[in-house]
């Protein structure tokens, strides 16, 4: 649903739960019940008369544009066009970090080289992919939903694998803010499963505390990666000196 269908059907959900009709309306925006319905059924009525109309049933624009928010569901997964199209350019794909993160436009031009028309750009092609929308007066709203999640083995996952995690992990993790720990031992099965649900929960406390801190603004946050891998595995060094060369395989 686009932008303004959104604010149009959100704007009739509020005349109903007011009590309220096109005729009422028409009289306030001094036009004929008439045009009233037919800038409705288009979605043509001006930022200026819903402003008025918002007035009028007592309420904020921003109102209104959470109530339209409410209206349409949240991304979970981009397709894999989508996201071959977000890694089609650098500067694409940093904007849409940026923005995920709640970067606001004004910091993402002080930090970053954009200028306006540039940045507007690249955030019309997101909003065409469909991970945000853009708002007047230059607000923008996140659409990926909370348990938002790149494809397996999809594009970005790949480009995870074969640039960022490389980098990533080209450091000795003695700088501050760095920590690496990596431990090893024997586990069971069970163990295993219960060693990737406790990962889960790490990520979901990871998740938890970026949200806590999304209303600060970017000057006082900092881009923060947290790396945790467990799989049974075993040292190629060490399996060289295996008796035998057969694996066991983790059922």
């Amino acid at each position: 649903m686009s932008q303004a269908k959104s604010l149009h059907t959100a704007l009739k959900r509020a005349l109903r739960e007011r009590g309220r009709t096109y005729a009422d309306a028409a009289t306030v925006l001094r036009i004929s019940e008439a045009s009233v319905k037919r800038l409705f059924s288009r979605g043509t009525l001006s930022l200026a008369r819903i402003e008025r109309l918002c007035d009028w049933l007592g309420m904020e624009f921003s109102d209104l544009v959470a109530l339209s928010a409410q209206q349409q569901p949240l991304l979970t997964q981009m397709t894999q066009p989508q996201e071959k199209a977000l890694l089609s350019e650098p500067a694409l794909l940093l904007v849409s970090y940026l923005v995920l993160n709640r970067w606001t436009q004004p910091e993402i031009i002080d930090i970053f080289r954009f200028d306006e028309p540039e940045l507007f750009r690249h955030l019309a092609k997101l909003e065409k992919l469909g991970l945000i929308e853009l708002h007047p007066f230059g607000r923008i709203r996140i659409r990926a939903a909370r348990n938002f999640g790149w494809r397996k083995d999809g594009p970005i996952q790949r480009y995870f694998s074969e640039r960022v995690l490389r980098e990533f992990l080209a450091t000795r993790f003695d700088a501050p803010g760095e920590k690496m720990l990596f431990v090893g031992g024997m586990l069971s099965r069970a163990s295993v499963l219960k060693l990737q649900t406790l990962m889960d929960q790490l990520a979901k406390d990871f998740d938890r505390l970026v949200a806590d801190d999304l209303h600060l603004p970017a000057s006082e946050r900092y881009g923060v990666s947290l790396f945790a891998g467990t799989r049974p595995w075993e040292f190629s060094e060490f399996t060289r000196l295996r008796r035998s060369k057969d694996r066991k395989v983790f059922l």
